[in-house]
């Protein structure tokens, strides 16, 4: 929660980039955002901005980079957070800057690519509802967005891991870990159409508990069928992007965070808990997770 002195602070630095340093809106907007990523990842950890070491510098961003945030945005976030901290120090509010070692991660070659939200709609736009297959592509383009999931997860999600009605997902990740992940009304929707059709499927009893099947072989669906069945969409609609199953994982991370979720529930909602934040790494109960997705994942903010 944020203290009288932060919040004063903050207002003073939104002056100091406004007058003196002269930088546009747009510009002034990107640090504050980013800056209050920082803030609020301190504030989840119970320490004070005043007092923070290089260390939860190195931590923020090592579970930024777990949640998927590549090189190039997560350089922009930590320039944004050192320019306050040069600010408070310029201010005589801190005698040192606790940045001043920070190194920025390297550039890669290749920068994965965001879909917007638009760009999920246009996809879906494209889907032929009335092919057999229809609905059941459009229940999992909104189901790898919504929820965030890998292309091994969503191939293997189970009817008996499906709790609609408490709007939560049951998802066995990596190493067979499972997981709680909330689930928006969107992609309930799309499901519960294509429950409809899936009904009507003689599917051998092995198979039954499996949410994605083939129409024409019975069979659960592969890696690879959806990987092609996205290509073919993205194609349709016209985008200029390389898309993946996991462009809609990472588009699900980049949207709660432009959004403001708390950045230890996005790790949980992913079902990522590496070596690098093993050690502070913290529980979030499945209250927190939900209240995270209907606050900030753009299924339910967009109106």
């Amino acid at each position: 929660m944020e203290t009288n002195e932060q919040q004063k602070l903050v207002r003073r630095y939104y002056q100091y980039l406004k007058l003196e340093k002269g930088c546009s809106p747009h510009t002034i907007d990107a640090y504050m955002r980013d800056l209050d990523k920082f803030l609020r990842f301190i504030a989840d950890e119970g320490k004070d901005f005043m007092t923070v070491q290089l260390e939860d510098f190195h931590h923020f961003s090592a579970l930024m980079f777990d949640i998927g945030i590549h090189s190039t945005s997560l350089s922009r976030i930590l320039s944004g957070v050192r320019s306050f901290y040069h600010f408070l120090v310029l201010s005589d509010v801190l005698e040192v800057n606790p940045t001043e070692l920070l190194e920025f991660p390297k550039k890669p070659q290749h920068l994965p690519d965001v879909l917007t939200v638009d760009e999920v709609d246009a996809i879906e736009s494209v889907i032929d509802l009335s092919q057999p297959e229809g609905h059941r592509n459009k229940a999992i383009v909104e189901t790898l967005f919504s929820c965030g999931l890998r292309v091994s997860e969503l191939v293997n999600l189970k009817l008996s891991n499906l709790f609609l009605d408490d709007e939560f997902i049951k998802v066995e990740g990596k190493g067979s870990k499972q997981r709680l992940v909330p689930i928006s009304q969107k992609a309930i929707h799309e499901l519960q159409l294509y429950f409809t059709d899936r009904n009507q499927l003689p599917i051998p009893a092995q198979f039954q508990d499996f949410v994605f099947v083939s129409f024409r072989r019975k069979k659960p669906l592969t890696r690879v069928m959806v990987f092609l069945m996205l290509k073919d969409l993205v194609a349709k609609a016209g985008i200029q992007k390389t898309v993946s199953p996991h462009t809609l994982r990472h588009s699900f991370a980049t949207s709660l965070l432009e959004g403001g979720a708390n950045l230890r529930a996005i790790q949980a909602m992913l079902g990522h808990e590496s070596i690098a934040t093993t050690q502070i790494y913290t529980h979030i109960d499945t209250t927190h997770l939900r209240e995270e997705i209907l606050l900030h994942h753009p299924r339910n903010m967009k109106k």
